[in-house]
C-alpha cells in the first residue's frame, strides 16, 4: 500500500481499479519508404485522418456546448484552426510527395518542427498552444493506426491515471465508466480541473509520477476533497474509505436540506451567502447549492482561450443570460482581471518580472479604456433585469477608483443618447485585495455603495508570500493577526459610510473562518458553490454573539497558529463531530 498526495481540484471519495495511460503519444515515428504508386494513398489516409478527426473534435464541441455551455465548448476552436492549417497540411503532403515516406512520420516529422518552433516564442499563450497541437496531433496519429483511445469506450467503470488529461479527454469521459481521475500535472485552474468539476467527477491533479507508481489493474482509492491516491489498499483501509464515501453521501443529503433555510445566525443575524463562479454554466450548481446570488462572477475567461476580443454584443449576451437565470438574486461582475497569471496575447501584454505586481486588471482597463468600455456597456445593457453590480479589481488608490467610474458615467452618457436602456441604480463597487485599499477604505468608501474583500490577493500581497510556491506555502496564512485586523479595518470602514461589504476569496468557505468573520460583522461570504452548505450550517448553528466573542478573542492572539487553534476548538465546541466533517 503507498499512499501519494496531490492537489484536490473536484471533491468526492472513490475505489475502483486503475486505468493507467502512461506517455503522451510519441511524435518520435520511424520513417518507412513507400512506393510511388503508394504516394496518393498515403495522402489519402492522411486526409481521412483529418476529417475523421475533425468530425471528432465537432462532436466533442457540441457535447460540451451542450452540457456545460458554450465558453467551455470554446477551448476546442484551437483545435480546428490547426486541422485547417493548410501550410502544415501541404508540409506534409510535400514530404510523402518528395521523400516517399508514411504519413505518421511526415505528419509527426511536421509536427516536431512545429513543436520546436513555438517553445523558442516570447509569448507565454502561443507558448501555451502546443498543448493544443499535441493533442490534436496525437487524435490525427490515432485515427491514422486506426487506435482511438477515447476514454469513452472504456470496457469497465475505473479509475484514470496519466499523465495528463487533454481537454478533449476530459470532456469525453463517460461518467458511468469514470470513477475518479488523477494526473501527474495540472492545477486548480486548468482546462482539466475546471471541466472535472463542472462534469462533478473526484479528482487529484498535480500527483507526481504517479503514472510509474501505478498499473492498470491496481485498485486504488481517490479522495478529491483531501487531494490523496492510495494504491493498493488494505482490506482496513479501503473499508475506512468506504465509511468515508458513506458519510460523504450522508453529509451531503444532510446539508442539501439547509438549501432554502435562511443564513442568519441562532438570534437573528442574516448573512448573504452567495456564490464565486467563472462560467455561466456554474449557475445550476449556485441554486442548488442554496446561494442567494453570485458574490464574483470572473469575467476574463471571455477573454481567454481565443485570438480575438469579445465583442460588445457578445459580453452583453454572456451577462444577460447570467442576470436572467439568477434573477432576482443579484450578481455581482467583476470587471475584465487579466494580468497576473491570465494572458490573452491579442492585448500584447507585455511579459513582465513581477506580473502579479505588474500592468493588469484596472491598471490595464485605465490604459486601454477602449477594452473596458466594452465591457462597460455590455454590463450596462445587461443591467435591465436589476440584479446586476459591478466592481472594479486589483484597486490601490482612489485616483485609479474616480476614473473608472469616470468612464462607466461616460458609458451612461453614450448609452442614454444612442436610447439604450440600463439600470441607473446599479451598484458600484471595489474590491478590496492591496493593503494599500484597505488601508485607506475609509476614503475609498465615499467613492462606491460596497466593498468585496479579495482575500486571496490580500493575503498574497500583505505576507509577501507567493501562494503558489511550495517552499514557502506554509508563510501563506489566512488567519495571520495583519490579514484579520486589516479585514476588520475594511468592515468598519464600509458600515461607517453606510456601505454593505463581503468577502469573496477562498478562506471565506472555511466554516470557522467564516464564524470568526460573522463575528466581525461581515454583510455577505461569496466562495465557491460546492462549501456553501457547509458555511450555512455553520453560522446556523451560532449566535452573533458568540461569534463577536469569538472575533474579539482571536484578535488578542499573535500569530495566526494560536488562532486557527482557537477557531477550531471553538467551533468544535459549538458544531460537536459536526465541525470534523
Amino acid at each position: 500500500m503507498e499512499l501519494l498526495k496531490g492537489i484536490a481540484v473536484s471533491p468526492g471519495v472513490t475505489i475502483g481499479p486503475a486505468h493507467v495511460r502512461h506517455a503522451e503519444t510519441s511524435f518520435n515515428i520511424p520513417a518507412q519508404a513507400i512506393l510511388e504508386t503508394d504516394v496518393w494513398k498515403e495522402i489519402a489516409r492522411f486526409e481521412d485522418a483529418l476529417t475523421r478527426t475533425r468530425a471528432q473534435i465537432l462532436g466533442i464541441r457540441k457535447k460540451i456546448a451542450t452540457q456545460i455551455g458554450r465558453e467551455s465548448s470554446d477551448i476546442f476552436n484551437a483545435h480546428l484552426l490547426i486541422l485547417e492549417d493548410r501550410t502544415l497540411i501541404e508540409d506534409v503532403i510535400g514530404i510523402i510527395k518528395e521523400r516517399k515516406l508514411n504519413c505518421e512520420h511526415a505528419f509527426a516529422s511536421v509536427l516536431q518542427r512545429y513543436f520546436a518552433a513555438f517553445s523558442q516564442i516570447d509569448d507565454a499563450y502561443l507558448r501555451e498552444r502546443v498543448a493544443d497541437i499535441k493533442d490534436i496531433g496525437r487524435r490525427i496519429l490515432e485515427n491514422l493506426y486506426g487506435e482511438q483511445k477515447d476514454f469513452e469506450k472504456l470496457e469497465r467503470a475505473c479509475v484514470i491515471i496519466a499523465h495528463d488529461l487533454s481537454p478533449s479527454d476530459t470532456a469525453m469521459l463517460d461518467k458511468d465508466k469514470v470513477l475518479a481521475f488523477v494526473t501527474e500535472i495540472g492545477g486548480p485552474t486548468s482546462h482539466t480541473a475546471i471541466l472535472g468539476r463542472s462534469m462533478e467527477i473526484p479528482a487529484v491533479v498535480g500527483t507526481d509520477r504517479v503514472t510509474s507508481k501505478v498499473k492498470t489493474g491496481d485498485t486504488v482509492i481517490v479522495d478529491g476533497t483531501r487531494g490523496v491516491l492510495i494504491i493498493n489498499p488494505d482490506g482496513r483501509t479501503i473499508e475506512e474509505y468506504q465509511r468515508k464515501g458513506k458519510r460523504l453521501t450522508e453529509q451531503t443529503t444532510e446539508l442539501d436540506k439547509l438549501r432554502d433555510l435562511p443564513s442568519q445566525t441562532t438570534d437573528g443575524r442574516k448573512i448573504i451567502l452567495a456564490a464565486n463562479i467563472e462560467f455561466h454554466d456554474e449557475i445550476p450548481s449556485v441554486l442548488s447549492h442554496g446561494a442567494e446570488g453570485i458574490g464574483l462572477y470572473r469575467t476574463e475567461y471571455l477573454y481567454m482561450n481565443r485570438t480575438d476580443l469579445p465583442t460588445e454584443e457578445e459580453q452583453y449576451r454572456a451577462y444577460r443570460q447570467v442576470a436572467e437565470k439568477m434573477a432576482p438574486l443579484p450578481v455581482i461582475i467583476r470587471t475584465l482581471d487579466l494580468g497576473g497569471d491570465k494572458f490573452l496575447s491579442s492585448l500584447d501584454v507585455p511579459h513582465e518580472m513581477n506580473p502579479f505586481l505588474g500592468w493588469r486588471a484596472i491598471r490595464f482597463c485605465l490604459t486601454r479604456v477602449d477594452v473596458f468600455k466594452t465591457q462597460l456597456r455590455a454590463i450596462l445593457r445587461a443591467s435591465t433585469f436589476l440584479n446586476l453590480k459591478v466592481m472594479y479589481p486589483m484597486i490601490a488608490s482612489v485616483q485609479e477608483l474616480k476614473k473608472a467610474n469616470e468612464i462607466l458615467e461616460t458609458c451612461r452618457q453614450e448609452l442614454r443618447v444612442e436610447g439604450q436602456s440600463y439600470d441607473p441604480k446599479m451598484e458600484v463597487g471595489a474590491m478590496i485585495e492591496i493593503p494599500s485599499a484597505a488601508i485607506i477604505s475609509d476614503i475609498l468608501a465615499r467613492e462606491v455603495n460596497f466593498f468585496s474583500i479579495g482575500t486571496n490577493d490580500l493575503i498574497q500581497y500583505a505576507l509577501a508570500v507567493d501562494r503558489v510556491n511550495e517552499k514557502i506555502a506554509y508563510l501563506y496564512e489566512p488567519t495571520h493577526p495583519a490579514i484579520l485586523q486589516l479585514i476588520r479595518s475594511v468592515i468598519e470602514n464600509g458600515h461607517r459610510h453606510g456601505r454593505w461589504v463581503g468577502s469573496c476569496g477562498e478562506m471565506s468557505g472555511d466554516p470557522a473562518i467564516a464564524i470568526l468573520l460573522a463575528g466581525l460583522e461581515i454583510d455577505e461570504i461569496s466562495t465557491s458553490p460546492v462549501v456553501l452548505p457547509k458555511v450555512k450550517r455553520a453560522i446556523r448553528a451560532t449566535s452573533f454573539s458568540q461569534a463577536k466573542e469569538i472575533a474579539r478573542q482571536a484578535m488578542s492572539f499573535q500569530t495566526g497558529a494560536e488562532i486557527r487553534e482557537f477557531l477550531d476548538a471553538r467551533v468544535h465546541e459549538i458544531m460537536g463531530d459536526q465541525a470534523d466533517e
